[in-house]
């Protein structure tokens, strides 16, 4: 996400920091630059205008035009102006109520409201100790009801058991029942969407809101609609009522626009950001953060947060003190490579990082290939215990059954066991097979 708008502020901002000295004309040049990049990252005009209005009244004055270094002071002050524009302070769920605490999910179809739902299921469970019950609302859509079912099955939470023939309000009392029935801590009602904001889901959605009193009410919003995100989050909070929104699919937004249009225009907090389609993939929303990633200052906090997440500490000194004593086998090499795919892969740990983003365009002129990762834990997992304590032991015809993709139990059990040709008719195979050819072989064996 932002990673056009970081492009065009970083080479903005490189030219004001080359300068010695800055005048008015210099940072009226400069905004107006910002000004188009910003509208051309699908933020919103109003937005934009009081964004340049409050940067320029500060920047213009004798604070910046006198400072050591003018540049650093403008980019400070745009990176000031850009946390308040996303809301100042994080601002997490509100679970202070007595349970079962009830949380209402809105928004359009196609949003992600159900996926989202999980995903905030899981993390009440994992992080907050929580226990949650989802219900499905949604009796329009097709097997709407059995996927958040198949989701609790997937995440480990439990879900309202389906009643054909209830109606949305129905289904939400008999949610509440059971939360306090059966001692659950926080009750999350999916509602159902439609392709566009009608009469009829509003009635619905304030029904289920007037019988049901949630805590929070989280309009989910996918991100990649840019304006329209904003127009459906004005809809909501003017007919309905929010007290949070969660925008999903930032991972396929490069522009950001509606991230950074849509507290200043709704007023209502960002709380969470849906960052990839596994069920794990829900982040808080810090400004802060965000405002140091599209400056290019990296988010070395939520780095270290991931990195605390995804490592075991124990396992991590223990590789560490091998690789001292120059004991670090492949076995440790793989372990590492899944770390790295479980924090994101190198393009999102490269995103965290301050001042990357050049070094990141230059990766991707690069063409690097992020299953790189994969296929290299595949050849690992095709080798058997010895060779990945030693590698010495990888003469030809070891590296041939490797590059085949044969397992190591198949490697010590012998080619009948196995169900492959025999050496001889594998070596003639793999001679006939180009290098990249037999590394596919082995990623597709694996997976």
């Amino acid at each position: 996400m932002f990673e056009g708008l970081t492009g065009r502020l970083g080479d903005i901002f490189d030219r004001l920091r080359k300068r010695g000295a800055l005048s008015e004309d210099d940072v009226n040049a400069a905004l107006r630059e910002v000004r188009i990049a910003l509208l051309e990252a699908d933020v919103a005009l109003p937005v934009v205008k009081q964004f340049i209005a409050g940067v320029k009244e500060r920047a213009v004055g004798q604070e910046v035009l006198r400072s050591v270094t003018p540049g650093q002071m403008v980019i400070k002050i745009v990176h000031d102006h850009l946390i308040e524009m996303l809301g100042s302070a994080s601002e997490a769920i509100n679970l202070n109520a007595v349970p079962p605490v009830p949380i209402l999910m809105v928004g359009l179809q196609g949003s992600g409201k159900t996926t989202t739902t999980a995903k905030l299921a899981l993390r009440l469970r994992t992080r907050d100790r929580k226990k949650v019950l989802m219900a499905s609302l949604d009796v329009r859509r097709p097997a709407a009801q059995e996927q958040l079912k198949v989701l609790g099955e997937q995440t480990e939470v439990a879900t309202l058991p389906i009643i054909p023939g209830q109606g949305p309000v129905e289904i939400a009392k008999r949610a509440l029942v059971t939360g306090r029935l059966e001692g659950y801590d926080v009750v999350l009602l999916d509602t159902a969407g439609r392709l566009a904001i009608d009469d009829e889901l509003m009635a619905e959605v304030a029904a289920i809101r007037d019988a049901t009193k949630p805590v929070e009410t989280l309009l989910v919003v996918d991100a990649m609609t840019g304006q329209d995100a904003v127009t459906v989050a004005t809809n909501f909070e003017q007919r309905v009522g929010i007290t949070g929104i969660v925008l999903t699919r930032i991972d396929g937004d490069a522009r950001g626009g509606a991230a950074l249009s849509m507290r200043q225009i709704t007023g209502k907090p960002i709380k969470l950001l849906g960052v990839g389609e596994k069920v794990d993939a829900l982040e808080s929303f810090h400004p802060d953060r965000i405002a140091g990633r599209i400056l290019g200052m990296g988010d070395v906090v939520g780095l270290v947060e991931k990195a605390a997440e995804s490592i075991d500490r124990e396992e991590a000194e223990k590789m560490a003190a091998r690789l001292q004593q120059g004991a670090f086998t492949l076995d440790d090499m793989a372990a590492q490579l899944r770390q790295i795919r479980k924090m994101g892969g190198m393009s999102g740990l490269m995103g965290m990082l301050p001042g990357v983003g050049k070094i990141k365009n230059q990766l991707k002129e690069a063409n690097i290939d992020e299953k790189m990762l994969k296929r290299q834990e595949a050849i690992i997992s095709a080798m058997t215990k010895a060779e990945r304590r030693d590698i010495r032991l990888l003469n030809g015809s070891r590296r041939r059954r490797i590059a085949l993709g044969r397992c190591s139990r198949a490697s010590r059990l012998g080619p009948a066991a196995s169900g492959q040709p025999p050496r001889a008719a594998s070596a003639r195979a793999s001679s006939r097979q180009p290098p990249q050819a037999a590394s596919a072989r082995a990623y597709s064996l694996h997976n």
